[in-house]
């Protein structure tokens, strides 16, 4: 996927002249995994910018892992022993979220936008959410709530005890 090369590469090299020691995150599309090809072009972008591995994130969504599960935590092993840390993109909206944090050790989760853009009126979305920080603290690793467009859902989450939020 040349796209995704190139996006990645762009964002190394973006990251690298940064004045602060900030991550910068990349999506990686279901085309990108499950070819065994994907740590080699994360190397490649990491030397070509001189960015440390501890500053690139990967996020990955449940739904690309569905298609070549074992594959595609192949490529995510030898991202995360490189030093990259992984996220799971859009969490909730899969078929098998618990069965994928069971089989890999990923840094981040996020909580997909749909759950928080009816946070304040829906408990079952509020129980959700709470549920997820839950156990995102249990298996340590960090949660953010993505979608947050309002004060109101900032301060829900700040009330469940949220402490990443990502939004407009």
């Amino acid at each position: 996927d040349l796209l995704g090369e190139f996006v990645l590469r762009r964002a190394c090299l973006e990251a690298a002249g940064w004045q602060d020691s900030a991550r910068v995150a990349v999506n990686i599309s279901p085309m990108q995994l499950g070819k065994g090809t994907l740590a080699k072009v994360v190397l490649a972008a990491l030397l070509e910018s001189g960015l440390p591995p501890d500053r690139l994130e990967i996020e990955v969504t449940e739904t690309a892992l569905i298609n070549n599960e074992e594959e595609s935590f192949e490529d995510l092993r030898r991202l995360y022993d490189m030093g990259v840390r992984v996220a799971l993109d859009d969490f909730g909206t899969g078929y098998s979220s618990l069965a994928h944090l069971r089989a890999f050790p990923f840094d981040k989760i996020k909580i997909d936008k749909s759950f928080i853009r009816q946070l304040s009126e829906s408990a079952h979305c509020s129980a959700i959410v709470t549920s997820i920080l839950t156990l995102g603290r249990g298996l340590d690793m960090s949660v953010t709530a993505e979608g947050v467009e309002t004060e109101a859902q900032l301060a829900h989450l700040r009330e469940l005890g949220a402490n990443f939020v990502q939004g407009f």
